[in-house]
């Protein structure tokens, strides 16, 4: 590729999220775990965590940990809180994220552990859930249903990649975007709130879903 390529502003947007996810997926790191995430919305992750303060970030999908590790960090930050990890497999979880003191981690089907987490959130917490576990419109709703009761209100369910097949030709059709407009509809305590992602370039298109009551 080209000097004048790699930098033109005249490039389409299309072609622009194809090189963004080649990168995420081939080279993203956080401390050295290869990590799959849009840096853009974690950035809006960090803003919604330092308004919010929540007591219990919930991740559902962990992959190495990286992502673990960062929210972690973030709380280690605000010297408040902690991140529970659900994955149906923790066996490539990195040394630095399964030690860190402010995540706990639990294998499974998050679906199956929906209890195992009641039981760990204590009354009138503050509770976030970010949902990047199997994208497939079935899983994607069923997790939206089973742990939006847990968000406290002014809190999110961040529902992740969103933008399969709509942005990028990838991951299953229907998918996260699809489970989360008919969530929304069924579930009125939620909105989408469109504000985060004011950056324009999003993983998650219409995955920010508040809680208003």
């Amino acid at each position: 590729m080209s000097h004048a390529s790699l930098y033109s502003l005249d490039e389409k947007l299309s072609s622009i999220l194809q090189r963004m996810q080649d990168r995420l997926m081939s080279k993203s790191t956080y401390w050295g775990i290869p990590t799959l995430k849009n840096p853009v919305d974690f950035w809006v992750y960090q803003e919604i965590i330092y308004s919010i303060k929540p007591d219990y970030i919930i991740e559902i999908g962990n992959y190495m940990g990286g992502s673990t590790l960062a929210l972690a960090h973030m709380l280690d930050n605000l010297g408040h809180g902690e991140v529970v990890g659900l994955d149906i497999d923790h066996t490539r979880l990195a040394d630095n994220a399964s030690n860190h003191p402010r995540i706990k981690f639990l294998e499974g089907d998050a679906k199956n552990t929906i209890e195992v987490v009641k039981n760990i959130i204590q009354e009138k917490s503050s509770v976030l859930v970010i949902e990047d576990s199997s994208h497939d419109y079935d899983n994607t709703l069923a997790i939206l249903q089973l742990y939006s009761p847990l968000v406290s209100v002014g809190s999110y369910i961040i529902v992740e990649d969103g933008i399969c097949h709509h942005g990028l030709d990838v991951g299953p059709k229907p998918g996260p975007y699809e489970a989360t407009s008919d969530f929304v509809l069924e579930c009125k305590e939620f909105v989408i709130d469109r504000s985060c992602e004011d950056f324009i370039i999003t993983w998650n298109p219409c995955g920010y879903l508040k809680r208003i009551r």
